[in-house]
Order: C-alpha cells, then sequence, then structure tokens
C-alpha cells in the first residue's frame, strides 16, 4: 500500500539525518524527527471511525515472493498502539472491528535503517604529509527505527489498483535498542498535534 506521500516522508527523514548528523548522532533524541502529509482535498471531518491492527508490521523482506512477514516485539507494539488510540480517541474517532466497515484504516508499520558514516583525519595531511599508519579512515554506525503510520480510505482507490494513503505521519529514532516510552508517546503526540485537520465533526 505504498504510494508516493510515504516514499516522500521515507526520503526527506534520510537526507535530513544525513544532513543534520554527518559525522553520526551524539544524544539519542538527535534522531527525533516527526513529518506529516495528507491529501488536502480528502474530508476527514466527515469520517469517524477507524480500525487498527494489533500489531506493528516491520517493512522488511518481499511478501510477493513468499517471505513471512517480521512484527516489532508484542510489549513494544501495545504501547505505541495505545498511544495513537488515545490521539484518535482526542481527535473524535472512534475504534471498530475491521469486520465493522471502518471510515479508514489506520496502518502501523515500522522501518530500521542502519547509517554508516566515516571520514578521514584532514589534518594529518596539513600537518606534513601522509606517514605509515596515518591518515585511515574512521568509521562507525548507528541505527534507527522509524515508525510510519497511514490512514486509508478502503472505499478510495488509486489509478494503478493500490489503495490511497490520505495521511501519512514518520517518526524517525523511537524504535532503538532502548526503548523509551516518554519520547514515542512525545513524538507520537506531535504528529497528531501537527495534523489538526483529522479532527472529526
Amino acid at each position: 500500500m505504498k504510494n508516493k506521500l510515504t516514499t516522500f516522508l521515507v526520503v526527506v527523514v534520510s537526507m535530513l539525518l544525513l544532513g543534520c548528523y554527518p559525522q553520526g548522532p551524539e544524544f539519542t533524541e538527535d534522531l527525533d524527527i516527526v513529518l506529516t502529509n495528507f491529501e488536502d482535498e480528502y474530508e476527514f471531518s466527515s469520517r469517524n471511525t477507524y480500525a487498527m491492527p494489533d500489531k506493528i508490521v516491520k517493512i522488511t523482506g518481499n511478501l510477493v515472493e513468499g517471505d513471512e512477514p517480521k512484527f516489532i516485539p508484542d510489549a513494544t507494539a501495545t504501547l505505541i498502539l495505545s498511544q495513537i488510540d488515545k490521539n484518535m480517541a482526542e481527535l473524535g474517532w472512534d475504534k471498530v472491528g475491521v469486520d465493522e466497515n471502518p471510515d479508514v484504516l489506520l496502518t502501523p508499520a515500522a522501518m530500521e535503517t542502519t547509517t554508516i558514516y566515516y571520514y578521514y583525519d584532514y589534518w594529518y595531511w596539513w600537518y606534513g604529509g601522509y606517514y605509515p599508519g596515518w591518515g585511515y579512515p574512521s568509521y562507525s554506525s548507528y541505527t534507527t527505527g522509524t515508525l510510519i503510520m497511514g490512514l486509508i480510505d478502503p472505499e478510495i482507490i488509486g489509478a494503478n489498483g493500490n489503495a490511497v494513503i490520505q495521511w501519512s505521519g514518520a517518526l524517525n529514532g523511537i524504535l532503538t535498542n532502548s526503548y523509551d516510552a516518554s519520547r514515542v508517546n512525545k513524538l507520537i503526540d506531535q504528529a497528531f498535534d501537527q495534523s489538526p485537520y483529522l479532527k472529526t465533526n
């Protein structure tokens, strides 16, 4: 169910990270970025029910070729989904089962990215040229996880036959090895706070 909206968010997040931290982040919070986008012609206010899965799938492998889907740990997913539910309720949405004909489907997914960076100590050259053992590149890496949320109207199908994402939210840096609930909740809240058009009548 990918479309240009989601691709745009992922590309922008990657560019921002590379531009802001060419030699890697100093603190975990440096990776926190929240981006949202929406179809401005879609009338969110006329909808009021949504359905959401109880798991968060990882964007990995190829399901078309038979790869089994992978999910983030249930304990982490439960906390994230609960915070999403809280925000949706505050905006006036009612959660229903997927078999109850919801107005929209809220589809959370996770994407893991490993960034490898390296640099040369150019001051060695300035100091007097290359010497054995001098000037080798230093390198390191860090892994971050992006949470992508999408609202899909099951009755709207694009020209390519795929569902159209009416709203997307991308939260970078919150799915790391050390799960921090306060950071995650804050960024989820921010995604919805900067999307007031999601409020229903």
